[in-house]
């Protein structure tokens, strides 16, 4: 009979306990709203926080049966996130608008997809399998919005979204994901080859040139993202996930001194070519000076009265319901951190920046956890992603680093966002699940043929447990 050397405990109870307090965070968010709007407790009220309810309590209990040793803070954190979120979209609703019932729909959907990458996947390792398929559906998806007849072509200066019927898409959003599962099994098969010497320049011991040719892949992808669709929040995305993973996987900072070179290099010539870059950057550097404030398109009003919104906040805030986020454009989507700012105040947004923090360090701890490289690669690079992509909006919203466009993950307004990053949740879970389950350490009988015996743990190596799935 089998016997454990650990008898690690599930923790569904406290993850219950916790989701208990997350969707009283959300919901009471949205009884605030709706107290403001003289429509506390209708009916709307009651079916968005039955659905938002029902979902997180179904997720839960998927868990409790096909990963029950996942990361127990994970889930919580991202409920209370998407409930702050649909309260302040709600709130942000002018009459007639239905964005908050749009986002509300995106998230049941986005909940359904990724219980559904929790129980049919069953092992992220099954993925490995599909590294050069996942490079290919990337290239795929980051094309697709170039192409005519599905294109939805120039939205507010960029082509990144497609037109499935009457609603629009985002395919970069998932193509981050595919990327990261190409990058995590690039990296884990080639680990060995990428680490032969190469020439040293004093401490710094630098690859060879041959063995860079995924890098500067990366680096075209990233700059043909930013030539091609016109988005630079996507094209430091990209190369800053690559970047990340490769210094995980072989602890060289020299990849790292190649990579801010390679960037540096890249946005200069795309600072002094592209008119788009030019302007992003002038409204970052020059945002008081009135004829940038009042310049259309590429004007810097947008996060001036982002600022003035946030500094009207305060401490503690106005309020939800209180303030006047709506003056600033696109307060529900790309301005959300100035809106939640201004209403919840420096604290209620301290707040929020801290659930995202617990949630890198969740994905991360996982990432150490798991026992296979891919595992840990592809946790690394997955929670790395959403960390990048808030530093680059909430920098953005407090101009500390020019304002780019991309999405506030779970809070913004966005269907083909909300989408990618619930998908990124479930992978995070099983991957989690894996790196906390017992391992069988009992000791197997000889073989006849020891060539094909097993370790004599029982635990598989990264490439046995590939082949044994």
């Amino acid at each position: 009979m089998s016997q454990l050397s650990t008898t690690p405990k599930p923790r569904r109870n406290v993850e219950l306990a916790l989701l208990v307090l997350a969707l009283a965070v959300g919901i009471g968010a949205n009884m605030m709203v709706g107290v403001d709007k003289e429509k506390a407790f209708d009916s709307d009220f009651w079916f968005q926080s039955s659905l938002l309810a029902v979902a997180a309590l179904v997720f839960h209990a998927v868990l409790r049966f096909r990963a029950k040793y996942a990361d127990p803070v994970i889930l919580p954190l991202v409920v209370a996130l998407n409930g702050l979120g649909l309260a302040m979209i709600h709130r942000l609703d002018a009459p007639g608008d239905d964005t908050g019932n749009n986002q509300l729909r995106w998230t049941l959907i986005a909940m359904a997809v990724a219980i559904a990458v929790i129980w049919f996947l069953k092992d992220h390792r099954i993925l490995r399998r599909f590294t050069f398929i996942s490079l290919a559906a990337s290239a795929l998806l980051l094309i697709l919005p170039l192409v005519p007849g599905i294109s939805a072509g120039e939205i507010l200066g960029a082509r990144v979204w497609i037109r499935l019927g009457p609603m629009t898409f985002q395919p970069g959003e998932v193509a981050k994901i595919t990327l990261a599962i190409f990058f995590a099994g690039y990296l884990s098969s080639n680990r060995d080859l990428i680490l032969l010497a190469g020439r040293k320049i004093g401490p710094l011991q630098f690859p060879r040139f041959k063995d860079m040719g995924p890098m500067i892949t990366a680096w075209l992808v990233s700059i043909g993202v930013l030539i091609f669709q016109r988005d630079l929040g996507s094209s430091v995305l990209f190369f800053g996930l690559f970047i990340v993973m490769i210094y995980v996987a072989t602890s060289r900072i020299s990849w790292v001194v190649i990579g801010v070179g390679l960037i540096l290099g890249g946005g200069f010539v795309a600072s002094n070519v592209f008119s788009h870059v030019q302007l992003r950057i002038d409204g970052w550097l020059n945002a008081f000076t009135p004829e940038v404030y009042d310049r259309s398109p590429g004007g810097s009003g947008q996060i001036v009265q982002g600022l003035f919104g946030m500094a009207n906040g305060g401490l503690v805030g106005t309020g939800l319901g209180q303030g006047r986020p709506d003056l600033v454009p696109f307060a529900n989507s790309d301005m959300i951190i100035a809106s939640l700012g201004e209403e919840l105040g420096l604290i209620g947004l301290f707040a929020v920046v801290l659930m995202y923090l617990l949630f890198f360090t969740r994905g991360f701890r996982a990432a150490l956890g798991t026992r296979d490289a891919f595992g840990k690669l592809l946790a690394c690079g997955l929670s790395f992603a959403v960390a990048l992509q808030c530093f680059v909006v909430i920098g953005g919203v407090t101009r500390l680093i020019p304002l780019t466009g991309l999405t506030t993950p779970f809070l913004a307004a966005g269907g083909s966002s909300l989408l990618a990053n619930w998908i990124i949740v479930g992978l995070l879970l099983l991957i989690s699940h894996t790196a906390r389950a017992p391992v069988n350490t009992t000791p197997l009988p000889p073989a006849k043929d020891p060539a094909k015996a097993p370790n004599a743990t029982g635990i598989d190596t990264p490439t046995e447990a590939v082949k044994h799935l």
